[in-house]
């Protein structure tokens, strides 16, 4: 019988050093997992891997993958535009075939301690693994980022789930969880201008009256003189791809400007792509997964 598979997706607050994230890669590699995509932005400073296996498996790869953030990552001196509290900023699980999310909530819950254990970095629970509803949503968490952890720390109610009381000094903390299916997209507009497009990812996603299920934000892209709306879409099923594509295009339309190009950040199910011209898409084949790989939707408990 094959065993139940879940994916791991870590987030690096790195993505300019391109040794780091080739080291990273081959750390979870040898831990046993199957790599299946890394992606690297350096606007962002942040790489985003993403492998599958068994869950003892992909725990070890994460483990494998956090001690090398860890020991070389400092983020007294990272700059960049992703919101982050760690240099493993948060490690989510994902329930595959044959598993439940319940058995992504127990990766979750056995990685936390092994990691605040032995690198000395506190944990929080997110998402389905959270212990606190509170701590549910990635945004509470990372408020006011590694400048103000320690602080939030320090207040009532903020200790970690796992791990010391305050920060580790270079590694800050990491926010581990379980979750269904996320695509993480950008829009890259044509043009400069910060507002505009703070002002798109405001109108799309669902708590500016949007779109039910998308996240947004919009950042500069320093590096090529352009901005971009990044996204998270956490409801793909329920608020397609195709509608989420339309609705940014329609509001940059209004307000006189172009989607230059589509950018699909790690992997997403194949069907979820269904309706749209993926030559539109800057990406690599092997990042859109053959949907027998999710199985059914994963019950929650």
């Amino acid at each position: 019988m094959t065993a139940p598979l879940l994916e791991c997706v870590p987030n690096v607050s790195d993505g300019r050093d391109q040794a780091l994230i080739e080291a990273l890669a081959a750390a979870v590699e040898a831990a046993g997992a199957r790599l299946l995509d890394v992606h690297a932005d350096v606007d962002h400073n942040r790489s985003v891997f993403t492998f599958v296996g068994p869950a003892a498996t992909v725990e070890a790869a994460a483990l494998a993958l956090a001690r090398i953030a860890v020991e070389r990552l400092d983020l007294r001196t990272h700059r960049g535009v992703h919101p982050r509290i760690g240099a493993v900023d948060v490690i989510p699980f994902v329930p595959l075939r044959g598993a439940r999310m319940a058995d992504a909530v127990r990766a979750a819950h056995a990685l936390g301690p092994a990691l605040a254990g032995e690198l000395g970095v506190p944990v929080f629970y997110y998402g389905e693994a959270a212990l606190r509803p509170e701590r549910r949503e990635l945004a509470a968490l990372r408020r006011g980022q590694f400048e103000e952890l320690a602080a939030r720390m320090r207040a009532p109610g903020g200790e970690p789930d796992a791990g010391p009381p305050v920060p580790h000094p270079r590694a800050g903390a990491t926010a581990i969880g379980a979750r269904a299916v996320l695509i993480a997209m950008n829009a890259v507009l044509d043009s400069d201008a910060l507002g505009l497009a703070q002002d798109i990812a405001r109108a799309c996603r669902e708590a500016g009256g949007g779109l039910l299920g998308v996240r947004a934000l919009g950042v500069p892209l320093t590096s090529r003189g352009l901005v971009q709306v990044t996204m998270n879409l956490v409801s793909y099923r329920r608020t397609p791809v195709a509608r989420v594509m339309t609705a940014v295009e329609a509001e940059a339309a209004r307000r006189g400007v172009e989607v230059r190009e589509w950018e699909l950040v790690g992997c997403a199910p194949a069907d979820a792509f269904a309706g749209v011209d993926r030559a539109r898409l800057r990406l690599e084949p092997a990042q859109l997964l053959d949907p027998a790989l999710f199985g059914q939707p994963a019950e929650p408990g």
